[in-house]
């Protein structure tokens, strides 16, 4: 390269710890960028070090126009010289001094750097692509679960023509596994939601001298919305990863193949008795749920805004009309056989190892938390005209 005016020869250092820095100078009015230090690996380990050359180039946009002079630098390898080059955006300054060593150090690097293009936009051939790669999926998906009702409807049939054939005894198991030992848990989890909504909601009315209409909302709140939802969360939680984790390890013992050898059907022996025992059992734990819940709610309001127990219960038949119970028991029901048939569903597709028993039971819990407040969203936008006093 051909000399041109340069800042003053900087000495250069041997020492292989000395910090890496990048400073400006003006000379002749020309802004130049001074490198000196050691540009190693060793030299930059420390986070102080970093800290401050980073600083240094974040001062030194690489500009066109913009002359530099690596004369300084005492020690550049390649990690030095790659950074250099990342930061000149792979392009050779316009003005640049250096030592014959450094030069070569940086031609290798420009040599075997080969700058990365931006991605291209996706066209819609790529996007087609990606439809077919994943569409099949989640068809397959959809087939398979829309062949698990259509077979319960089948089942159910056989049921009402035949109900001596019926496992009756497995269905009063699931019944008693699904509802009586859940009963403490929901109990305890809604009366402590019905507290903390009494209190939050106490500190607000108090403000507007409306203390009476605490009825009102908890009672609407907790019976149309929030006992039936919670109830089903917990459900899902609790009963629907156990029938994922019960079809599952079948799976993997293989007593699914030998059910299947001996002629007995899945659907009418797994799938329908628990479908049925928690389209029985889930109305009645949100039941449950609601009335611990309000139990709560009861307390606290006697407790923060002084309404008595005895008024709050006669004021809650005339704040709620009835028609928001039979809504919370039939959604409620609808919770309870979409938890059972995904529980029942990805039991189904475990593979006969351990690894893929966690992940169906970790997926049927996650898809059933949010099939149920899909479908408690349905339910509001539907019936948002009913259980409403004028």
């Amino acid at each position: 390269m051909s000399p041109t005016p340069s800042p003053a020869d900087a000495p250069a250092t041997d020492d292989a710890f000395a910090p890496p820095r990048a400073q400006t100078q003006d000379v002749d009015g020309r802004t130049w960028a001074v490198a000196s230090g050691c540009w190693t690996t060793l030299a930059m380990s420390t986070r102080p070090a970093w800290e401050a050359l980073a600083k240094d180039l974040a001062a030194l946009p690489p500009a066109d126009d913009r002359a530099w002079d690596l004369r300084p630098i005492g020690q550049l390898d390649h990690i030095g010289a790659q950074l250099l080059w990342e930061h000149w955006r792979q392009a050779w300054p316009a003005t640049i001094e250096l030592s014959p060593q450094h030069q070569a150090v940086l031609d290798q690097v420009a040599k075997f750097t080969v700058a990365t293009p931006d991605e291209p936009p996706k066209s819609l051939s790529d996007r087609l692509h990606a439809l077919a790669h994943h569409g099949p999926r989640a068809m397959v998906v959809l087939r398979d679960f829309v062949g698990l009702i259509g077979q319960l409807a089948l089942d159910l049939c056989t049921l009402a023509r035949a109900p001596h054939r019926a496992p009756w005894r497995d269905f009063s198991g699931h019944l008693y596994q699904f509802g009586a030992t859940a009963l403490h848990i929901t109990a305890l989890v809604g009366l402590l939601i019905g507290v903390v909504l009494a209190y939050l909601i106490s500190q607000q009315l108090r403000n507007y001298g409306a203390e009476a209409f605490v009825v009102n909302i908890l009672g609407l709140s907790l019976i149309r919305e929030l006992g039936p939802v919670l109830a089903a969360v917990l459900i899902a939680g609790r009963s629907g990863s156990a029938i994922t984790a019960q079809i599952g390890v079948m799976r993997v013992t293989e007593e699914l193949d030998a059910m299947r050898v001996m002629g007995i059907p899945h659907g009418f022996r797994l799938v329908m008795p628990r479908v049925l025992a928690l389209a029985i059992a889930m109305p009645l734990i949100s039941l449950w749920t609601s009335m611990a819940a309000l139990a709560g709610g009861m307390l606290a309001a006697d407790a923060a805004l002084g309404i008595s127990p005895s008024y709050f219960l006669s004021a809650l038949p005339r704040a709620v009309p009835i028609s928001n119970l039979w809504l919370a028991l039939a959604k409620s029901a609808v919770f309870g056989v979409l938890i059972a048939l995904i529980g029942c569903y990805f039991g189904m597709k475990v593979k006969p190892n351990t690894e893929s028993l966690g992940r169906g039971t970790t997926s049927s819990v996650v898809t059933s938390i949010t099939a149920v407040i899909l479908v408690d969203a349905l339910f509001a936008v539907l019936f948002k005209g009913i259980g409403f006093r004028g």
